[in-house]
């Protein structure tokens, strides 16, 4: 069994077997919220997904700690910390702290064609949570988590829906949220659960659930 605990924004953290896994600590998200992981992943080098400060607190919190993620993040941080940054691509897998990992994706998506796309990748964890980062990459087999980028400057709500639809998981738990106001909830909770064909939930920052 998995432990999934959502924190703000993009960022969650995996538990299994006593040992925890942390997904995009970004600046969006609380000061500790990669503190304690036994292995990070970050999907691009956005400043809501990526805090360099707080992921070099982390590494040297824990020294055996590592971190896998793209080239460009990768090159800010790997001299302080030889041997634990590996920087990853689509197609890769690898296993960091207990959990199996492979990668999928290549761009982030389009915010504005006249501002250049950057590298961003998604992970799926365990063969169950994926975490797709700033895009709306399919994986090639069936995912039973989806987490769900649901408010961004690149989307719209029925790409999100359209992206469900595609991905067909068994559940989808919004992500990439801390922008979208409460006043919103309601509608997006609506649509996406009644047109996206999967079980849709979401989590307070600090909610957990066992998958």
């Amino acid at each position: 069994m998995m432990k999934l605990t959502k924190k703000t924004h993009a960022c969650i953290r995996l538990e299994k077997g006593g040992q925890t896994l942390v997904i995009d600590p970004g600046s969006f998200s609380e000061e500790d919220a990669a503190l304690g992981a036994d292995a990070v992943l970050i999907t691009h080098e956005h400043l809501d997904h990526f805090n360099e400060d707080r992921l070099r607190a982390a590494l040297d919190a824990n020294p055996a700690a590592e971190l896998w993620t793209t080239r460009s993040v990768a090159d800010q941080v790997s001299a302080a910390f030889p041997g634990r940054v590996h920087a990853v691509g689509h197609g890769d897998t690898f296993s960091a702290a207990g959990f199996d990992v492979q990668v999928y994706g290549e761009l982030h998506a389009v915010i504005h064609p006249d501002i250049p796309r950057i590298t961003n990748v998604g992970f799926l964890v365990d063969g169950s949570v994926f975490h797709p980062g700033d895009a709306l990459t399919v994986p090639d087999q069936q995912v039973e988590t989806l987490m769900l980028p649901v408010h961004a400057p690149w989307n719209k709500i029925s790409e999100v829906i359209d992206y469900v639809r595609e991905v067909n998981p068994r559940r989808a738990i919004d992500i990439h949220d801390v922008l979208l106001k409460e006043l919103a909830r309601p509608m997006y909770d609506m649509q996406i659960g009644n047109l996206g064909g999967a079980e849709h939930g979401r989590l307070a920052p600090g909610a957990s659930t066992d998958l």
